[in-house]
């Protein structure tokens, strides 16, 4: 019986949502551990669709535990509205199913304001943020000024937190021009919405060594990808959360002897969304046909995702520092009715041949991919269950881009559909 960290092994929006459903199926308890309410899960389940932002993926499902951890950036009024919104589907959520750490940082609308305010006056140096507020939480967060979900059960306590967190934004908010924020309204509506959210509260940490006690198998669910990571991913153009298997135990409370195994998501292509370095992205016809097949537009934000090759050099770099012990590779169908596929081996910066992403902004914009060329199978994969069933030319990709980034492929992708899976190894009983 092990524990399973599923993570991004790109820049997010790997097709996620479908992997972590099926997991989740098999899984006693699903715990969010990092991110806020900006990544979406999409999932399909007899029929009827669930767009999931803050709620882990264990929550559509009866007899599952859905745990937010204490890694996460809360919004509360987004998360109650997600809520209302999953039972209004028929979906019973309750203290038994649903438990948020009591130690969760909470967005607020100071934090939203301020991502706006940044956002808009960067000018060309723009993050390509979703404005959620998740970044200034974040800041926070570490600054040692946060509000959490504990703060809310004393009304004293709340009033002390407030009046130290907006020291620091009104100067800022001075600073940039803005009208100073009034104490008096954003508490009382803190106060108005805080049994809402504290009867799901918990000491997350707790929980979890009870459910290791009980034998329960958990799945750890991340969300965006390793590229985005605050440390390793593509810095500045990154998120404000470590998005590495790592922070599975940091932001849930448990040690990382709690972790048998770690599930890389893997897109048989590459897509990014908002600014930053992309190496592989094509701006041609062919980079559309995989926007277009792919769908490739974002489930919270709507946003228009960029395209481009595989980009082996990343992924294998993604896999070394993330501990991945398999992938599963996502849309594998998208590349269906291409003449010629291409691979990321190697990148070329200035004449000179390297194999890793430099942490250097600059380099990473001055890098060019070298790609080893693959014949398309022309023929559709979609729905195939069975390895030996794929066309040839789509067997031999596969196996190259397996040998490639060293790391087995325990699971391919070839629909949306959460059956049409070809299942090489359950992470759960590896």
């Amino acid at each position: 019986m092990k524990n399973v960290v599923v993570v991004g092994s790109q820049w997010g929006d790997e097709g996620k949502g479908k992997i972590v459903d099926w997991l989740s199926s098999k899984a006693d308890v699903v715990i969010r551990f990092q991110g806020g309410h900006n990544a979406g899960h999409t999932l399909v389940i007899d029929g009827i669709t669930y767009k999931l932002r803050l709620l882990p993926s264990g929550i559509v499902r009866k007899d599952k535990i859905s745990v937010i951890g204490n890694g996460v950036v809360v919004d509360p009024w987004a998360l109650l509205e997600e809520i209302e919104e999953i039972k209004s589907k028929g979906v019973e959520i309750n203290n038994k199913n649903l438990i948020l750490s009591e130690a969760a940082t909470l967005i607020l609308p100071i934090h939203r304001e301020m991502d706006e305010i940044r956002e808009d006056s960067s000018g060309v140096n723009k993050i390509g943020t979703t404005r959620r507020g998740i970044g200034p939480a974040y800041e926070d967060k570490i600054g040692r000024r946060s509000l959490r979900v504990m703060d809310l059960a004393s009304e004293k306590n709340l009033d002390n937190r407030l009046e130290t967190i907006l020291i620091h934004h009104n100067a800022l908010r001075k600073g940039l021009g803005r009208e100073v924020y009034k104490k008096d309204k954003l508490k009382a509506d803190l106060l108005k919405i805080a049994p809402k959210l504290l009867k799901f509260s918990q000491p997350v940490w707790k929980k979890i060594d009870e459910f290791k006690s009980q034998g329960k198998k958990i799945l750890f669910e991340g969300a965006q990808g390793i590229l985005l990571d605050v440390d390793h991913g593509t810095y500045p153009f990154v998120t404000s959360s470590n998005t590495v298997a790592a922070s599975a135990s940091i932001g849930s409370g448990c040690g990382p002897n709690s972790i048998n195994y770690v599930l890389g998501i893997t897109k048989a292509y590459t897509t990014r969304v908002g600014e930053g370095p992309f190496p592989t992205e094509l701006k041609d016809e062919i980079g559309e046909h995989l926007g277009n097949v792919g769908k490739e537009f974002g489930t919270v934000t709507s946003r228009k995702r960029r395209c481009g090759w595989f980009d082996g050099v990343l992924v294998r770099q993604t896999i070394k520092i993330s501990g991945i012990d398999g992938i599963a590779l996502t849309k594998l169908d998208v590349l269906d009715k291409l003449e010629e596929i291409k691979m990321c081996v190697a990148y070329e910066i200035e004449g000179k041949k390297i194999d890793y992403l430099p942490a250097s902004a600059d380099d990473q914009l001055k890098i060019k991919p070298i790609y080893k060329n693959f014949k398309g199978w022309k023929s559709s994969t979609a729905g195939i269950k069975s390895f030996n069933d794929l066309p040839e030319n789509a067997k031999i990709y596969i196996n190259e881009l397996e040998a490639f980034i060293e790391t087995k492929i325990s699971s391919i992708s070839t629909s949306p559909e959460r059956n049409d899976t070809i299942l090489v190894e359950d992470p759960f009983n590896y």
